[in-house]
């Protein structure tokens, strides 16, 4: 059965909504791999998901409206397939509703942040795995939930035939308060090897501080390897949050290796000295078009009070100061 047909079918109890779409498609990742992690003095191995990619389910539509318009909609829904919980289905990873012209295309709903693309689309590893450059940044202590998605957003995105050129921009309403609007924007340049961008996102957490994001990346295919760069900076009040990381991947037989090496710099208050840098190497095997076994390994040097670890919900006894490191194994099929 072709997708669209199964996808017509599972949106069917939807009072036929998905009956009225021109195309309807599933679309997914399933990926678990088992981690043994050192934090401290702590050692933990288990399974988790998300490693290469993120687990997800997902309903995606188009509907031809004539003139050059079209209509959308975007569900995709978190798993955890090692534990097969589903989330109670929520559609926390984006659900969207678009309207799409040739000046490009205005979105509702939950979505990805612009001020967060740089950090994922210019590190080999993406926003997943013990070596991604985020598991550097954090909010610091800010409150703000908004440094990969924002609820109640309205977005628009430039048309894709600028020559190279491409950028989006976004507002997001406060949950039902003040608290946790957003704004920001992302302007960019891709031809070629090269594609270049600059991030920039503002959350209101607070009546006399905001938390600030701001960031800059690049990548270059140089045919035989793609390096990719990215520098990241968080502030709030008086606290600011330093990120830089460089990786590389290699094309190798029937798949890539990946290195990578990261900064993070704290300033501001007691802070100071509580800095940590990153490194990773990892190697992914192309079985197919859509399913890749990988394994790796990454180290977090601790300094001061810092405490970050290269797989978050693992036991995390005297991390502060001390080294995160680790290696895992899997495997990501997507459909």
């Amino acid at each position: 059965m072709k997708k669209s047909l199964l996808a017509l079918a599972v949106l069917g109890a939807f009072a036929g909504v998905a009956s009225a779409q021109s195309s309807v498609t599933i679309f997914g990742v399933v990926d678990l791999s088992i981690n043994q992690i050192k934090n401290g003095t702590a050692k933990t191995t288990s399974m988790q998901s998300n490693q290469l990619n993120s687990n997800r389910l997902g309903f995606r539509g188009v509907e031809d409206l004539g003139g050059g318009m079209s209509a959308g909609f975007w569900l995709e829904a978190p798993m955890s397939n090692q534990d097969g919980n589903p989330g109670a289905l929520n559609f926390t990873r984006r659900s969207t509703v678009s309207l799409f012209s040739g000046a490009g295309e205005i979105r509702l709903g939950r979505d990805y942040d612009p001020s967060f693309w740089n950090t994922v689309y210019f590190d080999v590893n993406g926003a997943n795995g013990i070596g991604e450059g985020l598991n550097l940044i954090t909010a610091l202590g800010s409150g703000a939930s908004t440094i990969a998605r924002a609820n109640n957003s309205i977005g628009y995105f430039l048309p894709s035939n600028l020559g190279g050129v491409y950028g989006q921009a976004m507002a997001a309403l406060g949950q039902g308060v003040d608290a946790n609007k957003y704004y920001g924007g992302r302007i960019g340049y891709a031809a070629g090897p090269i594609d270049v961008a600059f991030g920039y996102g503002v959350t209101k957490v607070t009546p006399a501080n905001d938390f600030k994001m701001m960031n800059i990346g690049a990548s270059w295919n140089f045919g035989a390897a793609k390096l990719y760069g990215y520098w990241n900076q968080n502030k709030f009040g008086a606290l600011k949050q330093d990120v830089y990381e460089i990786s590389v991947g290699v094309p190798l037989g029937q798949g890539e290796f990946r290195a990578s090496y990261g900064h993070e710099n704290a300033s501001g208050g007691t802070t100071n000295p509580n800095d940590a840098n990153l490194w990773s190497l990892g190697y992914v095997y192309n079985l197919s078009k859509r399913t890749a076994l990988y394994g790796g390994y990454a180290e977090i040097s601790n300094k001061g009070a810092a405490a970050f670890t290269i797989l978050g919900g693992t036991a995390q006894a005297g991390l502060a100061g001390h080294k995160s490191s680790g290696f895992n194994v899997g495997m990501r099929h997507s459909f």
